[in-house]
């Protein structure tokens, strides 16, 4: 991993003068040329950053080292940093302390899964834990899932408006709450997912078309994180040409190679058995 060092550089113009040696109005458009600077040494947009965190303007440059060094020491790297605040412009003025500590400490993460958490999902640094983060895990862990370094992201979701409604639709397909919750503990990507554009196609085709159960979906609910077009609709139709057909596993999980050459070997194995 790259270390968290970093060295300011400025047009020669700039350190023609020192700050004391210029005018009240020529240091404070220096200073504000500094911070662009800095941001851009990091890779972050400055306009993209002051677009969406007006507050930043009057920020002191040392603010902003502040957040730097505190990212560093939880184990980012510099370029890591510089996506996450290209990313999330606010955590440029908010205290990340917050939401490390629970992350360690409630989740709890070890940290040295910590910054592929935050990479993943930079907005967890700028959630409130009382209003946020909290609430969601509670609601996570009831439904028996632990959370990870590879599903915190689901901690900024809105537990009414974004994950409840994911368990209800496949509630109303008949499947029990208990069902329902195996589902996410056995694939969590369920509750990143649309309703409309992603779960509801899924399930029509797979029930109409492939004229499926729900016990193999209830078994296999990675069936939803395929894409539809492009893997669960042609390796249906192959198999349909040939009058076959495969568990949704077996069907999906495999290469398109390693598919192909199973409906060959299929194929030759019905030959033998006429």
């Amino acid at each position: 991993m790259q270390t968290c060092r970093f060295q300011l550089h400025y047009p020669q113009a700039f350190l023609k003068y020192p700050p004391t040696a210029l005018p009240a109005t020529k240091v404070g458009g220096l200073l504000f040329r500094q911070k662009l600077l800095y941001l851009q040494s990091l890779n972050v947009n400055p306009h993209k950053a002051l677009t969406l965190n007006p507050s930043l303007r009057s920020t002191p440059l040392s603010s902003l080292l502040s957040v730097e060094r505190f990212l560093c020491s939880v184990g980012l790297s510099r370029p890591s940093i510089g996506r996450i605040l290209d990313m999330c412009p606010l955590l440029l003025t908010s205290d990340p302390l917050p939401p490390i500590n629970f992350l360690l400490h409630e989740v709890p993460l070890p940290s040295p899964h910590l910054p592929l958490s935050l990479t993943r999902c930079p907005r967890l640094l700028v959630s409130s834990v009382a209003t946020q983060l909290r609430p969601t895990l509670y609601f996570l862990t009831s439904l028996g899932l632990v959370v990870n370094s590879h599903t915190t992201l689901l901690l900024v979701s809105n537990v009414e408006h974004t994950l409840k409604p994911k368990l209800n639709f496949l509630r109303s397909l008949g499947i029990d709450e208990p069902e329902v919750n195996r589902m996410v503990v056995r694939s969590p990507g369920l509750l990143t997912l649309s309703v409309e554009n992603n779960m509801r196609p899924k399930v029509e085709f797979f029930l109409q078309e492939m004229e499926g159960d729900l016990e193999e979906l209830k078994f296999f609910p990675q069936y939803f994180s395929f894409s539809l077009e492009k893997k669960i609709k042609p390796r249906h139709r192959a198999l349909v040409e040939h009058g076959f057909k495969l568990p949704l596993s077996k069907m999906l999980r495999v290469s398109d190679g390693e598919f192909n050459a199973r409906v060959i070997e299929m194929q030759l194995q019905s030959v033998h058995k006429r």
